[in-house]
């Protein structure tokens, strides 16, 4: 089977090895597609993760078929479609720097578990569609760290994939009125595409009077003016300019969930927020949500499938690796393996 490694900083190469074969505990899945994230982007950019002593396996956004099942693996058959948990795989982390990678042909689960490993999927399900599984179960933990509900008033803040997988979480919660902001008509023309109620150019509008206007407004305290009525903010951006806006507008109460990376230190005034006693939430990775938010990926597949701007064969997968790491060249690359 054919594999992609680093091998040096911004070096990838294609290895040749023996395609897995499964013993009775295991699971052998043919990867059909595999989406780049932003952290392959920067593996690559290193040369892969310092204490590795041989060239690193990349790949962890995986969909694919199973072609062979162990005798004790129960829940799954063989052609089964089914979507992968890299956190749980006995031989590190898939990708990130376990022995194995899913941009490769083949990946083996050993003593694999349903639930825990994988998850069967429908098989009208798009390939493409199904690798967004792992990238929006980070996006589904924020929605779920923030308490969003039924009724909830909702803005996100960042239409890039991670951002529109939380605006179509919140309304699969339940979610009243759901608002994205972005700085790029593209992002938010894809934010009403997945169901957003409503957008706001943050370059073009003031998104504190806007939210008023969308959500209503509930009274200051201690002489502050009238807030947005909106119960929940969410930074998926990771720029400070959106922290300041959100807590410059925050209800009494109101709840702020972070789960953007912020690659610089974000300078909060606490004496400043204080009267408003705000909820700050972080939210990282995945810890219960990898197959959770599959149910809301099968339901709502045809609005998911908006996020993806790029799909590229396997057999230009390099050139898709270096497309997702140019900044402001795509939004989401998923590989397809023919």
């Amino acid at each position: 089977m054919k594999s992609l490694k680093i091998t040096a900083p911004a070096t990838l190469e294609i290895f040749e090895a023996e395609a897995p074969t499964a013993g009775p505990n295991d699971l052998i899945i043919r990867i059909k597609a595999c989406g780049i994230c932003g952290t392959d982007a920067f593996y690559t950019s290193i040369g892969g993760l310092p204490h590795l002593t041989e060239p690193m396996s990349l790949g962890h956004e995986a969909a694919g078929e199973v072609t062979e099942a162990g005798a004790n693996v129960t829940g799954v058959a063989v052609g089964d479609h089914v979507v992968i948990n890299p956190m749980a795989n006995e031989d590190g982390i898939i990708g990130n720097g376990g022995q194995q990678g899913a941009l490769s042909e083949y990946v083996r689960i050993p003593n694999a578990q349903a639930g825990v490993h994988f998850r069967v999927i429908p098989d009208n399900i798009p390939w493409e569609v199904a690798a967004l599984n792992e990238p929006m179960a980070v996006a589904y933990h924020g929605v779920n760290r923030s308490g969003a509900g039924k009724g909830s008033k909702v803005v996100v803040f960042g239409a890039g994939p991670v951002g529109l997988g939380a605006a179509i979480g919140f309304k699969s919660k339940g979610a009243e009125h759901v608002v994205v902001v972005d700085v790029v008509a593209n992002r938010l023309e894809k934010a009403l595409l997945v169901g957003a109620d409503a957008v706001i150019n943050s370059s073009l509008e003031d998104v504190t009077t806007r939210l008023k206007e969308l959500h209503g407004e509930v009274p200051g305290i201690y002489g502050q003016a009238p807030r947005p009525a909106t119960d929940v903010y969410l930074d998926a951006a990771g720029v400070a300019p959106v922290i300041a806006t959100a807590l410059r507008g925050i209800k009494h109460g109101g709840v702020l969930t972070i789960v953007g990376v912020h690659k610089k230190p974000v300078e909060i005034d606490l004496q400043d927020i204080l009267p408003s006693e705000p909820d700050i939430r972080l939210a990282m990775g995945y810890p219960t949500e990898i197959f959770e938010v599959t149910d809301s990926l099968i339901s709502d597949w045809q609005k998911y499938r908006h996020i993806i701007s790029d799909i590229v064969s396997f057999t230009e997968v390099e050139h898709a690796v270096k497309l997702a790491s140019t900044p402001g060249a795509t939004d989401k690359v998923v590989v397809v393996f023919d």
